[in-house]
């Protein structure tokens, strides 16, 4: 078993003895970020060519990733980024296989260290597919912080490229914000993005 096994937000849920909360505006207080015109300039020539394509791999390639990318160079590359990358932290209870999106608080880019946050790409365009496995995800790497001695709120998102939905677990609770970020609000994407790490750095 494996995290993209838990095909369900309720599977993932119900496998964690999770609590479930939803809320609307959960990132409400959260600053925005105005992106860089780097940025601007990559999802100008980008973003309608991965809409058109409207595959995975493209809309990771062409979208997700200069956004995770921005994030990084926001912490001058204090930040660690993994793509595709094996997150194996506990077999026997389905936490291991291949995540989509990794960002660390560590500009180690050789291995996985804490803290981590996971990044869900949506499967067949569809936000609500995603759920259970970045919840299983999150799960991993809270367990994976706990063991260093490095325990926070952990931050999960499932993004289509062109819509983020973002997830926080705090010991046993899981909040899922209602609210649905569409491309158009990059500033409030970057901001949440951003928060974990702002907290962890202090700015």
């Amino acid at each position: 078993m494996s995290y993209s096994d838990f095909k369900t937000l309720d599977k993932a849920i119900n496998a964690f003895s999770l609590t479930l909360e939803e809320s609307h505006n959960l990132f409400a207080h959260v600053a925005l970020i105005q992106p860089s015109q780097r940025l601007k300039e990559a999802l100008e020539e980008t973003l309608e060519l991965a809409t058109n394509i409207s595959t995975e791999k493209a809309r990771s390639e062409l979208i997700i990733t200069p956004i995770l990318l921005e994030i990084r160079r926001m912490f001058q590359g204090k930040i660690g980024y993994f793509s595709g990358t094996s997150f194996n932290v506990d077999e026997s209870r389905g936490l291991s296989g291949i995540c989509d999106f990794i960002l660390s608080a560590s500009g180690n880019q050789l291995l996985i260290t804490t803290p981590v946050i996971t990044v869900v790409e949506a499967k067949d365009n569809d936000i609500k597919l995603g759920l259970g496995q970045c919840v299983a995800e999150m799960v991993a790497a809270q367990v994976f912080n706990d063991r260093t001695g490095k325990s926070q709120t952990i931050y999960g998102v499932v993004s289509t490229g062109t819509l983020w939905k973002f997830l926080v677990l705090e010991a046993q609770i899981l909040k899922i914000d209602r609210t649905e970020y569409f491309i158009g609000q990059l500033e409030q994407i970057l901001g949440i993005l951003s928060e974990p790490f702002r907290e962890y750095f202090g700015r």
